[in-house]
């Protein structure tokens, strides 16, 4: 760049031709890996509300943090396997304690602004911390590992809405907000009351 007179067409060629051939080597791979979690989270449902709270909690809530899209994720298992009722509700709970977590726990060194930004926007702000610092992710995953089957076993916290909103937390406040739109989908004769909303 800025070495010859022919920077302006030679650089963004490079830059896409780069590109589009890193997306073929390894765009295959990345499809492999979410296929497994996908199918992974898939067997988590199935399992008893305690350890499928512990498990979806936790999985999904380190896929919403990493640069993947624990939405889209969630919406195709919503589409393959029915994403819905306690399952999405724990992955709500999961995605929600990771960007709340890192909201709280960066607050110190990044103010009101920085817990508006990670913990109504995205808790994918903290994965350069990360690299250089894994131990972080502890207090997050802890907190989905406990908070999920609290979610589960006794709030039977149940995400009817849109499998998506499973995936987003509280980005946007779209998790919440996908388990209240789902209240009109809840089981036969299941009546929303004040503790529902608390």
């Amino acid at each position: 760049s800025k070495e010859t007179k022919i920077d302006i067409l030679v650089t963004p060629a490079v830059t896409i031709i780069v590109g589009v051939g890193c997306a073929m080597v390894l765009a295959p791979i990345f499809k492999t890996i979410c296929d497994s979690l996908g199918t992974f989270i898939g067997w988590a449902t199935n399992l008893q509300p305690f350890f499928m709270g512990i498990i979806i909690s936790v999985v999904v809530g380190v896929v919403l943090t990493l640069p993947i899209s624990s939405a889209a994720i969630c919406a195709a298992l919503g589409v393959i396997l029915n994403l819905s009722g306690l399952a999405a509700g724990a992955a709500t709970v999961g995605c929600c304690c990771n960007m709340l977590g890192f909201a709280v726990i960066s607050y110190p060194d990044n103010g009101v602004g920085g817990l508006v930004a990670q913990g109504l926007g995205t808790s994918m702000l903290q994965v350069p911390n990360l690299m250089r610092k894994p131990i972080l992710w502890i207090p997050p995953v802890l907190t989905s590992a406990i908070l999920g089957p609290v979610a589960t076993c006794i709030f039977q916290l149940r995400n009817n809405g849109a499998a998506i909103s499973s995936g987003m937390g509280t980005a946007g406040l779209v998790g919440p907000i996908g388990i209240i739109t789902g209240w009109s989908n809840m089981p036969e004769g299941y009546a929303v009351g004040a503790f529902d909303w608390l």
